[in-house]
């Protein structure tokens, strides 16, 4: 609700309510007023009151970032912002080196993830909700292997050839409800059901494909390469519907995500005719993004490389930045910065005196652990940023070095 509505919306409502008879009032002492009318007046009276709390409360909030009102009282731990950014909050991440240290989010991944050395076939052991998936290098192919909530593997029946010379996993793999993975080939589309081990396979006009991003309800995937796109049903077809549609595609093959994308200038709403739609304005420091936008009830999270941020100067890295964008004008939008060692920075495993270096690429947003908490990757590590609080713990440690992540992580 805009604070400007905040006036008409009180004046229509009070211009409704009962007036009481000021010659009920006058006889008051002496003659016994009709109970209903006391109880009309008595409602009445509650009710201003109440409207006229609520009027108060909201014209007395301030806003913060794009938002029009405050969220509710901090929670516990809460940790105030360092300052804004393009009039948004920021918080600054904790120092790289100290993943180690922070609290953990307790998730199936583990304290650090790695190949399993024991595995089934998913054939035999089909999974109900994916937590994660990761490739394994078999000869010139690789095979996917998933993770179930509660906690044991599974291999897919499938052979995946590389893409673009690495491996075909991309960071949207997993459907919204765990039960799909999707996996982009050259000319086609891939895709395991987790609950059934069965294996699809659809057509694409011939191509690179390297981003798989699905559409919310689940049937529908969105699998894009430089300067192409196409959105692809995977679910029963109903009437008249396409199985491949093409999408308005970019440069950028990672933007091609639903239901919103960031880009540079705005929020984009993606619809289900291909095209896209721009939902709000966005003004940022950014010299380009990084990685897959990711977006929850409330919001959508995306990484960019910024441009010189004065308010958190680096002497070595590239200012990166985890961006939070609401898409509900009542809720605000939150930036973390992605700082470096202050002093004495501390230096990568096995890499003699190297420092730790914030380069591009280096980070990515993977998803949301729920509403509040954004799940992202830096140097070794898989994070998670409180939004409500400010926080930033450790998830696990990679020994990976990609992995998907869905719905399963969570109890």
């Amino acid at each position: 609700m805009r604070r400007e509505d905040v006036r008409p919306l009180l004046l229509q409502t009070t211009d409704q309510l009962p007036e009481p008879e000021l010659a009920d009032a006058a006889w008051a002492g002496g003659l016994v007023v009709n109970r209903r009318r006391r109880l009309v007046v008595v409602i009445s009276g509650i009710a201003v009151i109440a409207l006229v709390v609520v009027a108060s409360i909201l014209i007395g909030t301030g806003t913060r970032g794009n938002a029009d009102i405050t969220p509710p009282p901090t929670p516990p731990g809460y940790i105030e912002s360092s300052g804004k950014i393009s009039g948004i909050d920021f918080w600054v991440a904790p120092p790289p080196g100290s993943e180690r240290f922070l609290d953990r989010l307790e998730t199936p991944l583990g304290d650090r993830l790695e190949l399993p050395g024991k595995v089934r076939a998913l054939e035999k052991h089909p999974l109900d909700n994916v937590a994660a998936v990761v490739l394994v290098k078999q000869g010139d192919r690789y095979a996917p292997l998933l993770l179930d909530a509660d906690g044991t593997w599974a291999e897919a029946d499938v052979g995946l050839a590389p893409v673009d010379g690495g491996p075909p996993l991309s960071s949207g793999a997993i459907s919204p409800d765990g039960r799909m993975v999707a996996f982009p080939q050259r000319g086609e589309l891939i895709t395991v059901d987790a609950t059934t081990a069965q294996i699809a396979r659809f057509p694409l006009p011939d191509g690179e494909y390297r981003s798989i991003s699905w559409v919310a309800d689940g049937r529908r995937a969105l699998v894009s390469g430089p300067d192409r796109a196409y959105q692809v049903l995977v679910g029963e077809r109903g009437d008249g519907e396409d199985e491949v549609v093409p999408v308005a595609a970019t440069k950028d093959p990672d933007e091609a995500t639903s239901p919103f994308r960031v880009q540079t200038g705005a929020v984009m709403r993606y619809a289900f005719n291909g095209q896209w739609m721009e939902d709000t304005p966005l003004t940022l420091p950014v010299r380009s993004w990084q990685g897959q936008t990711f977006s929850s009830i409330a919001g959508a999270a995306r990484v960019f490389v910024a441009e010189t941020l004065p308010q958190v100067p680096t002497r070595v890295s590239q200012p990166q930045v985890v961006a939070a964008i609401s898409t509900l004008r009542t809720m605000p939008s939150r930036l973390l910065v992605l700082g470096e060692p202050q002093d004495n920075p501390p230096t990568q495993e096995g890499a003699g005196d190297r420092p730790f270096v914030r380069e591009a690429g280096c980070c990515a947003v993977l998803g949301w652990y729920d509403d509040s908490n954004v799940l992202f990757r830096v140097h070794g590590w898989v994070l998670a940023w409180n939004l409500d609080s400010g926080r930033v713990r450790r998830v696990t440690e990679l020994g990976v070095d990609q992995v998907a992540l869905g719905p399963g992580l969570r109890p």
